[in-house]
């Protein structure tokens, strides 16, 4: 399990020639790392004198971010997992008519599977990217910097799944599957660039 090696080794087998872990892994690990950090800030805030009125929305950020990074933490995996599916599929025989079509179609489905997690890992990052938005403002500011690297961490995932979704889906066939999925990831990038905008222009440093 990637999500389970140490940083060093997770970092050495990213900088090999192999193609797994690659981008779209990393997007996974800068959504968990996003929700981790807005998850410290929450913790940071709850229970300190001075913010006793957001005290129960700090503990639901914190519960939700930690969800949020279980989930980033998986989607590691399971982007790699989904890049080799698309590889296995290409390597499926094709000396006959049957023998193609059964490799087209394990081609097409892999890629869409392939779109899919991605897609859902920019999801994930744009709900974290709203969350740290929250602790910045109405967190502990002795932990505001920790906030903005996550919503910074945060874009830097959705964005990338989004790259990753869009590789995909030009070599899908079914036209309706890809618009449906190419409108999801402008309106993920959009929704994360404004959070993070508004989030960093409200810092006071």
């Amino acid at each position: 399990m990637l999500a389970d090696l140490g940083i060093k080794e997770f970092v050495d087998q990213t900088a090999s020639s192999k193609p797994v872990p690659g981008g779209g892994s990393a997007a996974a690990l800068s959504g968990a790392l996003a929700a981790g950090l807005t998850e410290m800030v929450a913790g940071l805030t709850i229970g300190r004198k001075g913010f006793e009125a957001v005290e129960s929305d700090m503990q639901r950020i914190a519960e939700e971010a930690g969800e949020l990074r279980k989930k980033c933490l998986q989607n590691i995996d399971r982007d790699s997992d989904a890049y080799t599916g698309v590889i296995d599929a290409f390597r499926l025989p094709k000396s006959s008519p049957e023998e193609k079509n059964t490799r087209k179609l394990a081609i097409q489905t892999a890629l869409q599977h392939a779109s899919r997690v991605p897609l859902e890992t920019a999801e994930l990052a744009a709900r974290v990217i709203e969350l740290a938005g929250q602790v910045v403002a109405k967190g502990n500011p002795n932990a505001v910097t920790d906030g903005a690297v996550a919503g910074m961490l945060a874009r830097t995932a959705v964005l990338a799944g989004a790259m990753n979704v869009r590789i995909n889906l030009a070599t899908i066939e079914d036209r309706d599957f890809t618009a449906r999925l190419a409108g999801q990831v402008d309106e993920l990038e959009a929704r994360a660039k404004k959070v993070e905008q508004e989030l960093l222009a409200g810092l006071k440093l």
